[in-house]
């Protein structure tokens, strides 16, 4: 028991450590990015939210030319006990199958991640069938928590340590990763994972279950009232605190949502930019945040997708997507699309002159 609680001991140590380092955007480089893109050839603020991002990412950065170039797309991947319920029109064998879809090259995210000139990184959080060989062979990256989560409807989806474990996991991705990354992406692979998303998303914004649960992966309208009746059920058996997160995700998370949480603690640490993708992946800013709120000075989130729960995510972390795009996909793909915006917001502020550069005068006509 003692070692059980010095181990105990040791990850929390672990996360207070990373959490010391996490600091908000630096106001003296957001105010010079205000100051320099007033003075641009254009009316003023006329680039709207494009420009409001250019000046977070000279916050996050400390730079008036924010490094953007090297950009990885983290996909967290775990399968989820909850599938037994019948959440999700695919079986839970998809997900193992996906991870070698992606190091094909041949999913979604991979199309749109080359075209955003960012490299996909594919993690194995948790999925039912051992990826260690792929691991072995550098495919992936091992971050092996377990053979999925338990059953939601019936239990916890795992213990406390192995959620410490999960977001533990996720910081460490970022460590390894932080060197040679300028803006990270988070992703996801998960069959059934919008069940435990949702769930996190009902506990944590304090909203009904019929409110905020989607179709996923396409479910029709008795499957979609059955998936409620599954959130409910889940939030009730397992009573998680909303205050918090740790027990948040231990009781109705997935370990790729706990990953994708450290992930973005770890970005924050590292003063790196993190994008975060969808309704999955806000989960685990969702958690990220309840950890750490200062984390989220380092988020940009990518889209706003036709999931219901989304909506309700942005708004308890005070967050406006840059898109919305009526996508349900995950992976990814939308933080692939943002990372071009975030590729234009720097070249607005280093490459459009300002008014003085110009010789163009720089005050409008009055009538």
């Amino acid at each position: 028991m003692q070692c059980s609680d010095k181990k105990s001991n040791d990850a929390v140590n672990y996360l207070e450590a990373v959490f010391r380092r996490i600091y908000p955007q630096d106001s003296l480089f957001r105010d010079k990015a205000v100051h320099h893109l007033e003075q641009l050839t254009m009316p003023p603020w006329a680039l709207g939210d494009l420009m409001d991002l250019a000046v977070d990412l000279a916050g996050m950065t400390r730079s008036l030319e924010p490094p953007v170039a090297r950009k990885k797309i983290v996909v967290m991947t775990g399968d989820h006990g909850v599938t037994a319920e019948g959440v999700s029109v695919y079986p839970s064998e998809v997900t193992v199958q996906m991870v070698h879809n992606f190091i094909a090259g041949g999913a979604g995210i991979n199309a749109l991640a080359r075209q955003a000139g960012a490299e996909v990184v594919v993690v194995d959080m948790g999925t039912k069938v051992d990826l260690s060989e792929l691991a072995a062979a550098g495919k992936i990256i091992g971050k092996r928590i377990g053979s999925g989560t338990g059953n939601i409807a019936h239990g916890p989806a795992m213990t406390r340590t192995h959620a410490v474990m999960a977001v533990e996991a996720g910081i460490e991705v970022a460590e390894e990763l932080a060197s040679e990354v300028d803006v990270f992406g988070t992703g996801d692979m998960g069959i059934g994972n919008t069940t435990p998303s949702t769930a996190i998303a009902a506990v944590m914004t304090g909203q009904d279950a019929a409110v905020l649960t989607g179709r996923g992966t396409g479910l029709d309208d008795e499957q979609l009232q059955h998936k409620i009746k599954i959130v409910e059920k889940a939030i009730a058996i397992n009573r998680p605190d909303p205050k918090n997160a740790l027990d948040v995700l231990a009781k109705v998370g997935g370990f790729e949502i706990g990953g994708i949480a450290g992930l973005i603690i770890g970005a924050a640490a590292h003063r790196k930019p993190v994008v975060v993708d969808g309704l999955i992946s806000t989960a685990g800013a969702l958690i990220a945040n309840g950890l750490e709120p200062f984390v989220r000075d380092y988020i940009i989130y990518a889209h706003r997708s036709v999931e219901p729960a989304h909506r309700f995510m942005h708004e308890r972390l005070g967050k406006k997507p840059l898109l919305d795009l009526n996508m349900r996909l995950g992976e990814g793909t939308g933080a692939a699309l943002a990372m071009n915006l975030i590729e234009a917001a720097v070249a607005v502020l280093t490459e459009v002159a300002t008014f003085a550069d110009a010789g163009v005068t720089g005050s409008p006509v009055k009538a």
